[in-house]
Order: structure tokens, then sequence, then C-alpha cells
């Protein structure tokens, strides 16, 4: 097996082409029957197998920069890049990162998790190497879904103005995680032409080049004037006109090619763009009939594509159904997301109501922003983002919506941590950065039903809202369902308490719960309050309950610094109540990859260390009154 012989990408330089294209197969076996197991990104590496390869046979790595855009495609770059072995444990604690991680290797030259970074990344690492006289190649791999991202633009103008050395290859697949939209994907669709350029351009050259010697001739004199060929049959005066040097497009998967592609602009003085035509899922038959179904997948059976996980009740389903609900009576309802219906479960609202539904491509701020502009005319839109890419419109939502104090409401999908994914995509600075605005309503169910009503009340609310909740729904069922309806910033008691308080956001609730019921059996008597409203919060509740007590104890599934429980502590000290608190919450930290179980006991909130903890300040607390 050729792949177990690649220790570092100096070892594909002894391979000769028919050995290289063997182990572009291996590559993709190894990546098919590793994500089977441990789940990931497949349809996007799949895709990418014969680029990477050509990229580390030309340049070298780690001297020369490779940067790639969001990073999720990078599985094949792992395994040529010595991580052979942390592979097997993709996506697990201690194994291979789903995404690139500079601590991981030398190789992984940017820290990766999000679209429409990599050419900013990249033009300054250029100029750095420019300023310090420096020699290397500096390369970003950019997927056609993150050219709908503005920030690619942004870069663009700025490396092709200055006309600095670098170049940015375009991954074009026609697909990111759900089908491109807008306008920029119908421009690479038209300059694709890729089964009449692309073929014509490849048989034209297997004829010359293979031919007899005045062929072989000819073919350089043509080669020489494929610019003006090539304007036959595709417009590249759009990166031309950023002041890139337009090349391509190139087969994606022809390995020859590819290689003398990559020579012939390794040493150019001016800013190039490769443009090159891949199939994403290519070489597994499911992944390429499906290939948004299998841009993210949990572990499956190989042999049918079938998932070998149960299938849970996804919050941004459940919030789907209910949105319908709503715009099946109200005209002014309608669905915003940014690149992700089926992530966010709004493609039940899309084939609902196909008019008032809005997917504006990997664009988050200009979501949030046309939303406002919407809420300002009349409508009721719902922004379907995950917690961790909402980040990108932190802005628009304090100025756009909140300062002019418009109705949209925020669904905050994969809030809290989010397992496998790791880093850069866990949800745990949303109450931090969300309660910090004014006049913005945050809130957090802790289950099913909760998120049910909490979307009612949105309705029913004219001011802006967010509403943040985890990946899969729980239902904690009527037991402990309150009958009545609740208003804006109204907490719930579940169960009362003589030593501690324990006031829980969002999941937290039912952790908070086993945690009383395991002080209880320590002699311990604990209440709950579900915290359901971060912003504004129930101070009423929150004294009456505070005072009398021995410990006040905060729970969420947020970082610590500015969130929930430094808004109780702010209340508290205000109002001179002296009783003691412990805050517990995530740390500080960005947290790695690993499955939720183990991050909640990595940050000290299982439902066992929520009790030792509480026991632990309590014995503290004991032995200083002494």
């Amino acid at each position: 097996m050729l792949l177990e012989q690649i220790h570092d990408p100096s070892d594909l330089k002894k391979l000769n082409l028919k050995q290289l294209r063997q182990l572009a197969e291996e590559l993709r076996g190894e990546i098919v029957r590793v994500v089977s197991e441990r789940g990931g990104h497949l349809a996007s590496n799949l895709g990418m197998v014969e680029l990477t390869i050509a990229i580390h046979y030309v340049f070298d790595a780690p001297e020369d920069k490779l940067i790639m855009d969001v990073g999720h495609q990078s599985y094949a770059h792992k395994l040529l890049t010595g991580r052979y072995e942390a592979f097997q444990h993709l996506r697990q604690r201690d194994g291979a990162c789903g995404f690139p991680l500079t601590e991981e290797s030398e190789y992984d030259a940017f820290t990766a998790g999000h679209a429409s970074t990599a050419i900013s990344a990249a033009l300054g690492m250029a100029r750095t190497r420019d300023i310090m006289r420096g020699d290397y190649n500096v390369v970003a791999v950019v997927g056609d879904g993150a050219l709908t991202g503005g920030m690619s633009y942004e870069a663009l103008n700025d490396a092709g103005q200055n006309e600095t050395r670098m170049i940015v290859i375009l991954n074009d697949n026609d697909m990111s995680i759900a089908k491109n939209v807008g306008a920029v994907s119908r421009y690479l669709t038209r300059m694709r032409q890729s089964k009449g350029y692309i073929a014509m351009k490849q048989g034209v050259r297997s004829k010359l080049e293979n031919g007899h010697r005045f062929a072989r001739a000819f073919y350089r004199v043509l080669n020489r004037t494929r610019n003006s060929l090539r304007s036959l049959f595709v417009d590249d005066q759009f990166f031309a006109a950023l002041g890139f040097k337009y090349i391509g497009p190139v087969d994606g998967h022809d390995l020859k090619h590819l290689i003398r592609v990559l020579r012939s602009t390794r040493d150019n003085s001016l800013p190039q763009l490769i443009h090159v035509v891949t199939q994403k899922g290519r070489g597994y038959r499911p992944a390429e009939d499906h290939p948004d179904v299998y841009h993210g997948v949990a572990p499956f059976y190989m042999e049918s594509g079938a998932s070998k996980s149960e299938t849970r009740v996804s919050s941004g389903s459940v919030a789907a159904r209910e949105l319908i609900a709503l715009a099946d009576n109200d005209i002014r309802v309608c669905a915003v997301t940014a690149a992700m219906p089926a992530g966010t479960g709004m493609i039940q609202f899309q084939q609902a109501h196909p008019d008032r539904f809005f997917d504006v491509a990997i664009a988050e701020e200009h979501a949030v922003t046309m939303a406002a502009g919407m809420a300002a005319q009349g409508m009721k839109p719902y922004v379907a983002i995950y917690s961790t890419f909402l980040q990108r419109a932190y802005d628009q939502i304090m100025l756009d919506v909140c300062r002019n104090g418009l109705p949209v409401t925020f669904l905050v999908d994969r809030a809290g941590l989010v397992g496998e994914d790791g880093a850069t995509h866990q949800g745990v600075f949303d109450l931090s950065y969300l309660r910090s605005i004014p006049g913005l309503i945050v809130a957090a169910p802790r289950d099913v039903r909760d998120l049910k009503k909490l979307i009612e009340l949105s309705h029913e609310t004219d001011r802006p809202m967010a509403i943040r909740y985890p990946r899969d729904c729980e239902d904690l069922g009527p037991g402990i369902q309150s009958q009545r309806e609740f208003g804006v910033g109204e907490w719930e008691l579940i169960s009362d308490g003589r030593d501690v308080m324990i006031f829980a956001v969002g999941r937290m609730v039912q952790l908070s719960m086993q945690a009383s019921i395991e002080l209880m059996g320590k002699g311990v008597s604990a209440g709950v309050v579900d915290a359901r409203f971060v912003a504004p919060m129930d101070r009423d509740m929150l004294l009456e309950r505070a005072c009398g007590v021995k410990l006040v104890v905060t729970v969420e599934e947020n970082v610590i610094n500015g969130g929930f429980g430094e808004g109780v502590l702010e209340i508290l000290a205000k109002a001179g109540v002296s009783t003691p608190a412990l805050t517990l919450g995530v740390p500080n930290r960005y947290i790695a990859h690993a499955t939720v179980a183990q991050q909640l006991e990595e940050c000290g909130l299982s439902a066992m260390d929520i009790a030792r903890r509480v026991r632990k300040r309590l014995a503290e607390l004991s032995e200083a009154r002494l």
C-alpha cells in the first residue's frame, strides 16, 4: 500500500504518475473507511484528492504555505503530512482534528473552520514574506461556496490591485454544503463550460502531445495562444478585473495536467487564480449522487451508505415546523438562512413557503441586515444560523437590528458544546456576546416543548429576540412542564431547595435536575430554577430564591466570561445579597474535538460533576465558618 509509505510530502516526489494515480485511489478508500467509522466531512474531501496530491507534489510544504478555506476538505492533506495514525481517530479526543490546526502539524499553516478567510490569511503571509525578503510560495485553496462570502472579494481586490505574488486555487464543484445560490454561482457555471471547453482542450492536447513532432510543435504554438482560444468559450474577465491572472478551467482529477499547471504558475511574480473543476463525492457512488447529504455525516455502512446512528429529532426541524404553522396564518412570517437550509432544518420551511424563504449563501452579515430591512417594512423574519457562524454578524445584530428595535428573531442553532467538529464550531460564546446588546431578548429552551413556546412568544413580541438551542432536541415530558404561559423575562421554579438553589440555562436544566437528585442522596436539599431568559433576567425570582439558602449556583453551557452567571452575580451584588455564589460553565478557552459527553466532563458540567462541585463548595463554606 503506497499510502503507508508516505510519511511527508517529500515522499510524493519519488513516485511516478501511475503511482500517484494509485495513491489517489488509496486515499479515497482510506477517507471513506475512516469517515464511515468516525463520521466527518466526506464528499468535499473525496473531490479534493488529486488536487491535494498535485499541490504537495509541486510545492514544498511546510516552507511553502498552504491555506485551506474552511478546512473541512483537508483529510487528504492530513494523510499526506505524517498523520496517518492520528487520522484513524479522526475527530475523536486526541485524534486528528477535522479541520486544519496549527498546533497539530507544521504543515497546517493556518487554523481554519469558517468560510471565506483563506485569501485574506494568505495575503497576510505573502506580504510578510515580501517584507522579510523571503522566497516561499503562498497557496490558498478556496471553494466556490466560499466565494459567496464578501470577505473573499475584499481580499482578492486588495491582493490584485497591489500585485502581490500569491496563488489562489478555486476548487469549483458547484456545491458547498447546500447547492450554491446567487449570481456568483451562476457566473462560475458559465465559466466552467466544462463539458465543452475542458473536454475540447484535453482532446486537442492529448492528440497533439502524443503525435508527430510537427504536431507537438503545433501544440506549443496553440498553447501560447490559449487565452484567445479560451475567450471563445469562457468569460474570465471578472478575476482579471480584480488584478488576477486567470488560468482555467482545469480538470481537477487529471493529475498530469494539474501538476503541469501548478508548475507553470509556481514561479510567476503576479497574483494568479487557478480555476479547478472537481466532482464532490468522487469515487464513492452514494456521495457522488447526493453530495449535500454526504457533506457532513455520522458513521455509516460503507456498502450501502446508510447511517449507523439512531435518527434523533433535531431542534432545527422542530423550529421549522413551528414556523410553518405560524406562516400558514401570517404572511409576515419568513425564514432566512446563510447556506444552511438543511443543517438548520429550514429546508422544510422552504418546501412549505418557497416565496418566503431566503438562502443568501455564506453571507451572515448580509442575512442579518436584509432581515432588518424586511422587518422595517412590516415582516416578521426568522434568521436561522449556527451560533458559531452568527458571531460574524455581531455588528449587524447590534446596530442594524437592535439599534432600530426591529422584530427580527434569531434562531441560534448548534448552541453550546457541539462535539467532534471542535474548537472553531463550539457555540459557547453566544450568551456572552448577545446579552451585552441593549434591547435584545435572549432565551434558551430546556427542551422541545419550551422551544415551541418561545417561538410562539417571539411571534407575539414586537422586539428583537434570540432563541439559542443545541442540535438535538430533548423532550423532558409533561411532568415538569408548566401549564401556564410565560412572558418575556419570566423564569420557572422546577423544584425548591433549603440548602442550594441552582439557576440553570437551556440544556443544563436537565443535568441540574439530575445533580439535585444526586445531592439529595448526599443529604443536600437543592432546588432548580429554569432561567430560560438570559436577557432580561427574572430579577424578582432570583432575589426571592437566593435569600435564605447557603449557596446560589448558576449553570450554563457558555463561557463563564460575560455569561449568564456573571449577570446573576451583578444583580445579587447590586441588591446587596450576601449569599455565596458558584458559577459553573465552560472555561474561557477553546474546547477541542471530542464527544459532547466528554466535553461536558472536561468542563465539569456533567450531572455528577455539578453535584460534586456544589458539595465541595459547601464544604469550603462550612470550614470557613468554623
